[in-house]
């Protein structure tokens, strides 16, 4: 009977081809201009005239189509240059329905340490100059992001249909899918010119901080709270697609972490009179 000859020990299996380095620069490079173009709407001079998502349904629906066609444009270009696989962008559903619930989870406990991490690092200093809380309040609020530079307010308060788009084809698409994949293409063109800092999980944690600082840096248009918020979010984000080695727990906790805010900003426009100031009160 013939036998197949023992598997060669791990040191001796021949290695894949590798890929050019200079194509995972391109790559890498491409996909790192992306939030640092969003940076422009924050220079003086280039500020926008109403908020990012248009003021009506109809014109919500063109800047979705425009900004998933313009990430379309240049992801295709970055991955054409690095010919990235379907595992280097973490692209594999893993774990059954199970990413579904721990994805509310997920979406669950980033809006709370985010918020309660924000507080503590905002408040304290504050209260220990001597600050009251009402000070405190006024300071924060103050300070909020600006998302009135993002959404209509009096159209997500006033049209379902915008408020319905928001919840849905803003939250899980245009945020949840394009900046999840984007952010795995950010870490795969790490992990592939420095493997040696960032395939362990350690420097996995690591490149999903770098991710995280492009990522906030890229919603300064919302002033300097959001960038923190945002960077926070991103590094949790980042953390649950490391996890679960897959971009989908992170893009259906993100999608509902924004579906959840959206839903509640009418909400806290009636309450909050900082927030009712953007609904023309």
């Amino acid at each position: 009977m013939h036998r197949s000859p023992p598997p060669l020990p791990d040191s001796l299996q021949p290695s894949p081809p590798e890929r050019s380095r200079w194509r995972w620069w391109l790559h890498l490079s491409i996909v790192a201009l992306l939030p640092l173009l969003a940076l422009l709407s924050a220079l003086p001079g280039w500020e926008s005239t109403g908020p990012a998502l248009s003021r009506s349904t109809r014109g919500l629906l063109i800047v979705c189509a425009f900004q998933m066609v313009l990430f379309a444009l240049v992801f295709g270009l970055a991955w054409l240059f690095s010919r990235a696989t379907w595992d280097d962008l973490l692209l594999r559903w893993r774990g059954g329905f199970w990413p579904v619930p721990l994805a509310a989870l997920y979406s669950i406990v980033l809006r709370f340490a985010v918020g309660i991490i924000v507080m503590i690092g905002y408040s304290i200093p504050l209260a220990l100059r001597g600050d009251s809380p009402e000070a405190i309040r006024k300071s924060v609020m103050n300070n909020r992001p600006q998302v009135e530079t993002l959404v209509d307010m009096t159209a997500l308060r006033d049209d379902p249909a915008y408020f319905w788009l928001s919840l849905t084809l803003v939250s899980f698409v245009l945020a949840g899918l394009r900046e999840e994949l984007w952010r795995s293409a950010f870490l795969a063109g790490l992990r592939a010119l420095w493997p040696q800092r960032f395939n362990s999980r350690s420097g996995q944690i690591l490149a999903v901080a770098v991710a995280a600082l492009f990522f906030g840096i890229g919603h300064l248009s919302m002033g300097p709270l959001a960038v923190v918020m945002t960077a926070l979010l991103g590094f949790g984000l980042g953390a649950i697609m490391v996890l679960h080695r897959s971009i989908w727990p992170a893009v259906i906790a993100h999608g509902m972490f924004n579906a959840t805010t959206f839903a509640l900003l009418p909400w806290l426009a009636e309450i909050v009179p900082e927030l009712q100031k953007s609904l023309g009160r």
